[in-house]
């Protein structure tokens, strides 16, 4: 396959599953695979993560965490914790306890007006913030599974994610 045809593939994957996330995460009503907040067992990996480069402070911050598994990275059903939390300026914070040190993903957006969506302009466009671990750089669709791939060891793990608008 075409290498733009792959990304814009992967691309439509991941608006696809940022607006499916949303409701359907309310509609399925799931308990989360692990703790929505940190808590302070021994030895335990914890993701510290922190949201920067907010435009404003309306509205949440949606982070989703994806487990060491490419094919359920931006896809339906593959995350394994989200938290939809108030966003702050200058920064947004949360914590995730993970049940085992390895490898992980994290994909966040900026939810501004609340609706539980990834908002689009008429031509695909974002018109709310997003951003993924370790940053990559994502002008033209987005980033390989690898690119945002980290390694969580036990204990506090800090991740610091900047989101592009």
């Amino acid at each position: 396959m075409d290498a733009r045809l792959q990304r814009s593939s992967r691309a439509r994957r991941f608006y696809l599953a940022v607006l499916l996330s949303g409701w359907m995460g309310l509609a399925l009503a799931q308990p989360p695979a692990v703790a929505p907040a940190c808590d302070d067992s021994a030895g335990q990996p914890r993701l510290q993560v922190r949201v920067a480069g907010l435009k404003n402070a309306k509205g949440n911050i949606t982070i989703t965490v994806y487990p060491d598994d490419a094919s359920r990275f931006l896809a339906k059903g593959g995350k394994l914790a989200r938290q939809r939390v108030p966003a702050v300026q200058p920064e947004t914070t949360a914590c995730f306890s993970l049940p085992t040190a390895g490898g992980y993903a994290i994909a966040v957006y900026h939810d501004a007006n609340d609706d539980h969506d990834f908002n689009r302009n008429f031509v695909g466009r974002p018109t709310e913030g997003f951003g993924f671990s370790r940053n990559p750089k994502t002008v033209l669709g987005l980033p390989r599974f690898s690119e945002v791939r980290f390694v969580a060891q036990a204990g506090d793990n800090p991740v610091q994610i900047t989101l592009s608008y």
